[in-house]
């Protein structure tokens, strides 16, 4: 152990990560090395760190690399909260990772902000791939109800039918978000149908007061990839479901059970 701690400070690391707990030897000799240690026991956020410093899990104890030692500003324990937390800093702003660290009087109030955290780093890495965005508020959906209804119209025979039906499922955004607010849905449905049919192709769900506006100009957007998967995985999700010929039903093995354990003749 004394030369394994010994290698490890020749190659000029001063910190060790451990998802393991350390030995009593172990520790020893790092201490008189000035060498820390940190306990991480998910195996997750050790690749995360190691993402962070540029470093490489190393599976045996063993002297590092050049290519394994990972580099940070500074290692410290700081309380937040009530909680030790251990710091890896890092100055410069070339770093794969960031963390954010948030608060709240309760629990419910620290899951709202992670979910809006996480929408926005989802909505942003999204721009990333494909700046283009979309009228919100329901616009989008009922303009493409418009357009594939009168694609239905010009289709001869019972495929007409079926468009009809998916037209008319892409309603759901607009009724929802009406209902939600408060307002009634088949109305709120009705009145963006007559916008659309009349040329206003922006027309979204004024949530405030239960009438329509114009998305666009009141700065409600969505990027398009994210109105894209959606339509393409439910649909997807509904062809996979039509397309089901054959249903397995799982049955218990071993034959039929004996006559004690079944329920007795009424004879």
């Amino acid at each position: 152990m004394q030369d394994i701690i010994t290698n490890i400070h020749k190659s000029g690391a001063n910190v060790i990560v451990s998802n393991s707990t350390f030995g009593d030897l172990a520790l020893h000799f790092m201490n008189r090395f000035g060498i820390m240690g940190v306990r991480v026991p998910s195996k997750w956020e050790i690749r995360r760190l190691c993402s962070a410093v540029s470093a490489r899990v190393m599976n045996r104890l063993d002297a590092p690399t050049t290519e394994d030692l990972g580099t940070c500003d500074a290692v410290d324990v700081v309380d937040v909260g009530g909680k030790s937390i251990t710091v890896f800093a890092q100055d410069r702003d070339d770093s794969k990772l960031s963390t954010i660290v948030i608060r709240g009087a309760t629990q419910n109030v620290l899951e709202d902000v992670e979910r809006a955290i996480d929408d926005g780093v989802n909505i942003f890495k999204a721009l990333t791939k494909d700046k283009r965005l979309v009228a919100g508020a329901g616009a989008l959906e009922m303009e493409l109800q418009k357009e594939l209804t009168h694609y239905a119209e010009s289709n001869p025979g019972l495929d007409q039918y079926a468009v009809r039906k998916f037209a008319s499922s892409f309603e759901v955004v607009g009724r929802t978000l009406a209902e939600v607010s408060g307002f009634n849905g088949t109305d709120m449905v009705t009145q963006l149908e007559v916008d659309h049919n009349a040329g206003k192709k922006h027309q979204g769900v004024n949530v405030e007061d239960g009438t329509t506006l114009d998305a666009l100009q009141a700065g409600i957007v969505d990027p398009y990839l994210t109105k894209y998967w959606a339509i393409r995985l439910a649909t997807d999700t509904v062809l996979t479901v039509l397309s089901v010929n054959q249903i397995i039903v799982a049955k218990q093995a071993g034959g039929p059970k004996n006559r004690q354990d079944q329920a007795r003749d009424e004879d």
